[in-house]
């Protein structure tokens, strides 16, 4: 028997999941690529009588050559040569003085200096993005000589990536110059800057998508503006910023619905005209259609349900989207019924434009349309674990888990092993638990395989690599027993309430901070002394948790439930 802990997917839906995730990742980045050839097609065109006039500009304010080719680490780590205007003397100091330029470096020319702060001097780069070097957006182009230093972690997650012309971390630091200031710029570059901006590079990294660099070349363009050039644009505006909350939250959305209303309203149209007259023409059946999905996208923008992050709702978060339904079937029913276009008489109906019947039943396959775009893979999931459960416990793989105990911190473990990164690792084979009641209930999605006395012929029966210990208000001679029961199986076991009870003290010491974006820095309530209940401090976890989801905090949401899992581990 197998009593390490497992690495492998053991979610039906893993596969499933990491197919649709290949493909936006695939579609993502044909978009990214097509805009780079696209923008930097038509911005060297564009740009051309600009650079023929800097170029003038160059040569008449000091000998030398217009471009100046610098050597880049590129994606992969290849190197390329960067193309930029001219803005330093052509000198010996010019080449071997520093590679970082400071303010009122001797170095720079007078025009080069316009150039740098109006960030012209990067412009002919469009050259560099339309050959593929370099990318629109994504980390800024270093020196072979700054990358050897970073850390081996950070180097093979930038250089994954194309660098960029313009970055977070570029936008951030848009006045670098201005800020080396004094002798050694190149310590203060190492030592300041260069930390910063390597944190918001792999930040970048990681939240990188279409949406997130039209983002980035928005707040860039803004940057370039003098009225707002001094201002500093918060930080987390530049990996979600208005554009991808709008085209997101909103605009996609009210795409979805209105597709999935009128596919509702065609579909109901359909099957009222094979069962009755509905004789509208084909021109007007359509229009008719394609306004009611309109009706129904504009109401569920306005009531807000395009803010749910649907990835993590539960079910009732479904409710709003019914109101939203039901609110829209009854504006579309009142002006069925006040509608009067005495040019337009239906049989049977008047002048009459639909008949209420097929409203409602619109309004209801809409709904039901909705409701299944957004909770889809949570659905894919259950069909999955459910197929699961009918094939039998020789289907599942992963490390085979055994819950002692169907209480709120059985559910908790639930939780942690099937809504987390744990659940690639491990597969619930079910749970136990002494209440008669729950004998034989599926609780959380899980069945309740028998009693505590039991977990030795389960561990036997199922093939169980992990015993996951969920009690916690139970007395001592009585958890003494279910322990020894589990260890005598020589199945790995760990005990949650004492990771529970190191979560606690964790969240203690941090009673007197303010909310932040790292889950940390949260507030967090007083234990109660007297009683030790754990369930206010549980419900505070999972509280802060979930707050963290909502505003779109999921990195911090993210470090916290690895955090559990460390934990757990180290148990």
């Amino acid at each position: 028997m197998n009593s390490s802990i497992a690495r492998q997917p053991h979610k039906a839906d893993v596969k499933l999941s990491a197919g649709f995730s290949d493909l936006a990742h695939l579609l993502d980045n044909f978009a990214r690529r097509t805009l780079d050839i696209v923008i930097s097609t038509l911005g060297i065109i564009a740009l051309l009588p600009a650079f023929l006039l800097i170029a003038v500009l160059i040569k008449r304010d000091s000998p030398g050559p217009i471009f100046y080719w610098g050597t880049r680490v590129g994606r992969g780590g290849r190197l390329f040569q960067i193309l930029k205007f001219r803005t330093m003397y052509e000198a010996t100091a010019s080449y071997n003085g520093p590679k970082v330029t400071g303010q009122d470096d001797p170095r720079i020319t007078p025009l080069g200096q316009w150039l740098r702060e109006t960030k012209v001097n990067e412009l002919p780069q469009l050259w560099n993005v339309l050959k593929g070097d370099m990318s629109l957006v994504g980390p800024r182009p270093e020196d072979q000589d700054f990358v050897t230093h970073w850390p081996a972690d950070i180097r093979q997650a930038l250089l994954s990536v194309r660098p960029g012309i313009t970055s977070p971390a570029s936008v951030l630091y848009r006045d670098e110059e201005s800020m080396l200031q004094g002798g050694n710029v190149i310590d203060q570059y190492l030592k300041v800057i260069l930390p910063s901006k390597l944190r918001l590079d792999l930040l970048y990294v990681h939240h990188r998508s279409f949406l997130t660099d039209l983002d980035v070349i928005f707040w860039t363009l803004l940057a370039l503006l003098p009225q707002l050039k001094t201002r500093r644009v918060p930080e987390h505006l530049l990996f979600w910023g208005p554009l991808a909350k709008f085209i997101s939250r909103y605009f996609s959305w009210f795409v979805l619905d209105g597709l999935i209303a009128f596919a509702a309203v065609a579909f109901t149209g359909l099957l009222w005209r094979s069962n009755g007259p509905l004789e509208l023409g084909w021109s007007i059946a359509v229009g008719v259609a394609f306004a009611i999905a309109i009706i129904f996208s504009t109401v569920n923008a306005a009531l807000g349900i395009g803010r749910v992050a649907w990835s993590w709702a539960d079910f009732n978060d479904a409710f709003p989207l019914a109101a939203s339904s039901g609110l829209t079937t009854l504006i579309l029913l009142l002006v069925n019924l006040v509608w009067q276009p005495r040019d337009i008489f239906v049989p049977y109906l008047g002048y009459r434009l639909l008949p209420s019947g097929l409203i409602v039943v619109s309004g209801v396959l809409a709904f039901t349309g909705f409701v299944l775009l957004r909770y889809r893979m949570r659905i894919i999931t259950g069909l999955s674990e459910h197929w699961i459960t009918l094939r039998g416990s020789a289907s599942s793989v992963g490390e085979r888990v055994l819950i002692v105990g169907a209480g709120e911190v059985g559910n908790l473990a639930t939780y942690l092993l099937r809504k987390t990164e744990l659940g690639q690792a491990f597969s619930i084979i079910g749970m136990v638990d002494d209440s008669p009641r729950k004998q034989g209930a599926r609780i959380g999605g899980v069945q309740v395989l028998g009693r505590t006395e039991e977990i030795a012929q389960l561990v036997s029966i199922h093939d169980i690599g992990l015993i996951l210990f969920a009690i916690e208000n139970i007395r001592q001679p009585q958890r003494e027993r279910i322990l020894q029961i589990c260890r005598d199986t020589d199945v790995q076991t760990v005990v949650l309430p004492d990771v529970l009870t190191a979560l606690r003290e964790q969240l203690a010491q941090d009673r007197h901070t303010s909310p932040s974006d790292t889950i940390d820095d949260l507030p967090v309530a007083p234990i109660d002394e007297e009683t030790g209940d754990s369930e206010p401090q549980l419900e505070n976890w999972l509280a802060e948790v979930d707050y963290l989801m909502q505003v779109g905090a999921w990195d911090a949401a993210h470090d916290q439930i690895l955090a559990m899992q460390r934990k757990i581990e180290a148990v």
